[in-house]
């Protein structure tokens, strides 16, 4: 369309990708920009989404489909309306068009898992560079268009001098389906539309059918979680569950497309039309028959579970492993939180996340359910934060032995600072400089679990079909790992887990034993890429104090 379209929607180059089907490696965009040098990154782990002849995104991520499918359903017409990639922008963009979307994650790069990559390692995060770059390509196309920011990351972007700086017309916080389309029509008739919006839960009926297949197969089968965790933003939306039929619909979309693996999505998918914390066994089972035995479908992946749901019906999880004929080289994996091994914690920041047991029975929970997942083939990628509100380091301590005890499980511990957002949004976020000896140990000991483990979970992800890439993420995984292990013993023995200090040694050069001597290199052209990076921000941001750049 040589006058652009009249409405373009978008995601940052990180989330417009299929990630070779392997939807966990979209967390490696978490790390610094030019950490893993670009061309190798998106070569490896984020190839881009096909775009067809007019420019569209033959996939794209599950909450921009909802958006567009929300315009559709409301009037607007389909050539009216584009979702596309980053490097097509400029394409697309022209003076018809009113009105560019993009949906963000982590649009600045302050989200618990890039905040913990910049504050141990340094750098801008890519998603927030990517994000930078994205809004770039449209002010590059030299047109105007009102610039619409949602997703899960839209609250970054609360603040007003950030916005304009930014350029950003208008802010979705919350779930965008029935209010993202009356805002754009505003926009298109010239009104002014507001800065900000905060949106309340959609009722299920609302919720429109994707029209067109999403990254990796995902599809909603529930909203929302309900547990209460002071810590979390899923957790303050209602629990509420899409039908069947509704489900097997999004996965009929997701199979013209030719893929053959489905995504099940929720905060919890055991879950699944639950009765308050009273798993229903029956509805769980009978929607993963349905979407397993769905003409096309080979595989069936699911996003999250809740450890404690594991504990309460290990039945249900080996009756789902026997539906998905999983075996100990074909697993399932799931993002899962323990956040803390203190039972004081859990009472504190996440009463309900132990539910149906109590918050002194959260370690064992942990035990339990982790014992239950091993045995049926499930790999958890479980999550802990660092530095909870009133935390101390007998709570440390209580979260060190419980990985401790985790060791022999196959799985990923991936640790967080903790970020002031959700119900804890006035405290202060965790930093590099509050890490205790303590809390070091603790990174320590996840990256010693992970180690262990990773080898095996890089041969086997079946993300990764391409033998190259597998051998190529297996030779990364080995560097890292000795690179890690030289860390962990220097720090260690070197400097009684003072990280601060060894830092700044090893940043200014009095740290090179071992293999640390060999990364001299590699530091330059990091410290290179992050100068041509901040050079380009500053003038475009002018808070350089935000990411501390």
């Amino acid at each position: 369309m040589n006058g652009g379209f009249p409405i373009v929607l978008t995601a940052d180059r990180t989330l417009m990708s299929s990630y070779f089907g392997g939807m966990f490696l979209g967390f490696s965009s978490c790390v610094p920009a030019g950490f893993i040098p670009s061309p190798l990154y998106y070569k490896i782990f984020s190839p881009p989404v096909r775009v067809d002849g007019r420019g569209a995104a033959v996939f794209a991520p599950y909450g921009t489909r909802k958006i567009e499918s929300a315009l559709l359903e409301y009037g607007f017409n389909e050539e009216d309306v584009i979702i596309t990639s980053p490097e097509r922008l400029r394409r697309v963009i022209g003076p018809n068009t009113k009105v560019v979307g993009i949906t963000e994650t982590d649009p600045l790069g302050i989200g618990p898992a890039t905040t913990t990559f910049r504050g141990l390692f340094g750098g801008l995060p890519l998603m927030a560079w990517e994000f930078l770059r994205t809004l770039l390509k449209i002010r590059l196309s030299g047109f105007k268009p009102k610039i619409f920011v949602g997703g899960p990351g839209a609250w970054q972007l609360e603040n007003q001098e950030i916005r304009r700086m930014l350029g950003i017309s208008c802010v979705v916080i919350g779930e965008g389906d029935t209010a993202v389309p009356p805002l754009i029509e505003k926009a298109f008739r010239g009104e002014k539309v507001p800065e900000v919006v905060y949106t309340d839960p959609v009722l299920l009926e609302d919720i429109p059918l994707i029209r067109r297949p999403s990254v990796c197969g995902l599809v909603e089968i529930a909203r929302g979680c309900g547990r209460g965790c002071k810590f979390c933003t899923p957790t303050l939306k209602l629990f509420r569950c899409l039908p069947v039929d509704y489900i097997l619909k999004e996965v009929e979309v997701n199979l013209r497309s030719g893929s053959h693996d489905i995504l099940l999505h929720a905060e919890d998918v055991l879950r699944y039309k639950a009765k308050g914390f009273n798993i229903n066994k029956e509805a769980v089972t009978s929607l993963f028959q349905a979407v397993k035995n769905f003409p096309g479908v080979e595989f069936v992946e699911i996003s999250h579970f809740a450890l404690s749901s594991v504990a309460a019906a290990p039945q249900l999880v080996e009756e789902i492993s026997d539906i998905l004929d999983l075996d100990a080289k074909n697993w399932l994996s799931g993002q899962t939180g323990i956040e803390t091994g203190s039972p004081k914690m859990a009472k504190q920041h996440m009463y309900g996340k132990c539910k149906p047991f109590s918050y002194e029975e959260w370690p064992d929970v942990v035990v339990q359910a982790f014992e239950v997942l091993s045995e049926n083939c499930w790999v958890p990628v479980s999550t802990l934060i660092l530095g909870l509100p009133q935390e101390t380091e007998e709570d440390v301590w209580d979260t060190i032995y419980l990985v401790r005890m985790l060791r022999n499980f196959k799985s990923l511990i991936v640790p967080l600072f903790f970020v002031a957002m959700g119900s804890l949004g006035e405290e202060k976020s965790f930093t590099l400089s509050g890490m205790k000896p303590a809390h070091v140990e603790l990174l320590f000991e996840c990256w010693e679990h992970n180690f262990k483990w990773l080898p095996a979970l890089v041969r086997e992800y079946r993300g990764v079909k391409s033998l190259t890439r597998r051998r190529i993420l297996s030779l990364i995984t080995w560097f890292a790992s000795l690179f890690a292990r030289q860390i962990m013993h220097l720090c260690r023995e070197d400097y009684g887990n003072n990280i601060q200090k060894f830092i700044s040694d090893y940043e200014t050069g009095k740290v090179r034993k071992g293999i640390l001597r060999f990364t001299k290199f590699y530091d330059r052209i990091l410290k290179t890429v992050t100068r041509t990076q901040n050079k380009i921000a500053r003038p475009y941001l002018k808070f350089e104090e935000f990411w501390d750049i």
